[in-house]
């Protein structure tokens, strides 16, 4: 199926047809025409030939075709570069999602590496054979930066390309550095395992005895190292010699002393914890009591309320009941005597000492009439004053209502302790505004609860310091082990889900469902495509916080939010995909509503896996530990 690059080269294409013709291999890519995936890990080169085939991991044979394309080599034909960069495109677009190493760094050391192997640390590749030319007595030759961009763009990611010089200027060598980790170690023999593949490796250089044309490349060792030359001397001076062995030792060294140190840590803040918890828990039993001894004061407070409201009453209603006597009393006299001065002037008396006496009891009727109308004016006068001693009373019971209103309103707004308190002080106030008349008790009632307003909030302020200090401890604390679990979790994240305690992205959609019935529907040519179309289409609605297919319903009492079974896009899904797709895109609406229902985005969470829930910062820590004494 594949045609090697010596067979492509017979009749070559010029430079201006190197897109057309890349367009054509892309397509035959895509159609089938050449086999590039060899197993689950491991891919080839259709266009090498089998003499240089060779079996490459995802990231490497995107390297080796990016390389191959990119190349000013002479040795390579225009077509060759073209269906390279063909193969290129086809990986990055088409077979994204087959390696999961395609995704994320390399966290271990590259498969196939010798690990008693004597390599430079920090990883260092060496760069032979640069042009130079001769320049006023000096060979000078291209920037490092120049070679390190396009070692960049063919994805080795150098860190530092530096050119060596010596008396007579640029020696024609230079070093590249890469990352001091196991992600720089793949780079390195990447780069290394490209340019040997393309005939321009270490072996190479050494045959050609050193004078082969292009640029020669490999990844520094202990020959290298110990060579009498300018290159050995740098490597000596900015580096040493290690093997992978010893650095996954130290490696694991670090991350022993890490757990350690965490566990530690961990320790102390859940003693702190429970040290925290206990004092809180006697702080609220010693509220408790406060509150129990705040609701018999009031009870108290209430009782006396209604006794003197109930003494104010009797005495206003005695008061009313003698004036009222008093009144009919009065207007009785008054009719008596207003008779008894009708029955005179109808009288004739008939002589002298008759009228004499007459007018004489006229005279007397006349004087008891106005001692009459004064004790009457008196009266009234008396009158007045028990109404308004009445209406005083209305209104002294009236502004102790609308004061017992407001301070009820006020204090419905502050905690229980402070409402107590303050109808207390409302309470003392009526009591000395009733008890201005001189009353011993009442004004001994005041003194005694003036003594016990004062106590109680002394005891609420202690209580609320008390309380606001480990509030904020106990925040503290819930900081630092959340800090923690960050950590745990940013440290679990590249251990796989086959473990029993590990991270897990929650509101992530499965794609094999999608994948299962793409193939039924569509069947096995199609199947790829439809699956990630339809895949990124139901991401896309996940994150859509507009859409909520929820609804509340009430289980055992309670309200809770379930999936919605009659939402059109779901039921849309079901009648079209299947119940496993169906059943895959409600567990992540689930978990999302769950975990993040306002970002409505994936968020990583520390997990078991074997028992299906959120994992403790204990179980983690078990499980780093168990870990380490395993790899130890």
């Amino acid at each position: 199926m594949g045609n090697s690059s010596n067979d492509s080269s017979e009749e070559d294409i010029s430079e201006s047809e190197i897109e057309e013709y890349e367009d054509k291999s892309y397509e035959e890519l895509k159609n089938g025409n050449y086999h590039v995936k060899t197993s689950d890990q491991s891919f080839s080169c259709p266009y090498c030939s089998k003499k240089r085939k060779r079996d490459y991991l995802y990231k490497e044979l995107l390297q080796h075709a990016t390389g191959v394309g990119k190349s000013s080599s002479e040795k390579r034909s225009m077509k060759d570069k073209a269906n390279h960069l063909a193969l290129a495109k086809y990986l990055e677009k088409d077979m994204m999602d087959v390696d999961g190493t395609s995704k994320k760094p390399k966290s271990e050391a590259p498969l196939g590496c010798d690990h008693d192997e004597i390599f430079m640390w920090p990883w260092t590749g060496v760069v032979v054979n640069i042009p130079t030319i001769l320049k006023d007595g000096q060979y000078v030759g291209g920037s490092g930066s120049k070679l390190r961009d396009e070692l960049i763009a063919r994805g080795f990611n150098p860190r530092r390309v530096q050119p060596l010089w010596n008396y007579r200027g640029h020696s024609g060598c230079a070093v590249v550095e890469f990352n001091r980790d196991w992600p720089g170690l793949h780079n390195a023999m990447s780069f290394e395992k490209e340019y040997e593949a393309d005939h321009h490796g270490k072996k190479d250089w050494i045959a050609s005895n050193a004078r082969g044309s292009g640029l020669y490349a490999w990844v520094a060792r202990a020959d290298d190292y110990n060579a009498e030359s300018i290159i050995g001397e740098h490597l000596r001076k900015n580096g040493d010699l290690k093997t992978i062995s010893e650095m996954m030792a130290e490696e694991a060294r670090k991350q022993s002393k890490l757990v350690s140190n965490l566990t530690n840590v961990i320790e102390a803040k859940n003693k702190h914890l429970e040290e925290m918890k206990r004092m809180v828990s006697e702080a609220s039993v010693s509220l408790n009591n406060l509150i129990e001894e705040k609701d018999k004061l009031h009870q108290a407070y209430n009782e006396e309320i209604k006794k003197i409201q109930t003494s104010a009453r009797d005495h206003f209603q005695k008061i009313f009941n003698d004036h009222e006597k008093l009144k009919l009393q009065l207007e009785s006299h008054k009719r008596e005597l207003d008779l008894r001065g009708r029955e005179l002037e109808k009288r004739d008396a008939h002589n002298e000492s008759e009228r004499k006496k007459l007018c004489e009891e006229i005279e007397e009727n006349v004087m008891k009439n106005s001692s009459l109308q004064l004790a009457a004016v008196e009266q009234r006068k008396a009158d007045e004053k028990v109404y308004k001693l009445a209406e005083d009373q209305k209104k002294q019971k009236e502004d102790l209502h609308r004061r017992i209103i407001q301070l009820e309103k006020q204090l419905d707004a502050k905690q229980a302790l402070e409402l107590e308190i303050e109808r207390l002080r409302g309470t003392l106030n009526v009591m000395k505004h009733m008890g201005d008349d001189g009353d011993m008790e009442i004004i001994k009632k005041i003194d005694s609860m003036h003594s016990v307003l004062r106590e109680k909030e002394g005891e609420l302020e202690d209580l609320e310091a008390l309380n606001q200090t480990l509030i904020v401890k106990e925040r503290k604390s819930n900081d630092e082990l959340q800090e923690a679990r960050k950590e745990l979790i940013s440290g679990l994240k590249e251990i796989s889900s086959r473990a029993n305690i590990g991270v897990k992205r929650m509101g992530e959609l499965d794609n094999n469902p999608f994948h299962e019935a793409c193939k039924r529907k569509y069947g096995v040519a199609e199947s790829e495509e439809r699956a990630l179309e339809l895949c990124s289409l139901w991401e896309e609605f996940l994150r859509d916080s507009e859409w909520h297919p929820f609804k509340v319903v009430e289980v055992e009492g309670k309200h809770q939010e379930v999936i919605d079974d009659n939402d059109e896009k779901l039921g849309s899904l079901r009648d079209e995909l299947g119940e496993d797709v169906y059943t895959a895109v409600k567990a992540a609406l689930i978990e999302i509503n769950e975990y993040n229902p306002s970002g409505r985005y994936i968020i990583s969470e520390l997990w078991n896996y074997k028992e299906g829930r959120k994992a403790t910062l204990q179980e983690g820590v078990a499980f780093i530990l168990k870990k380490w004494k395993i790899a130890r």
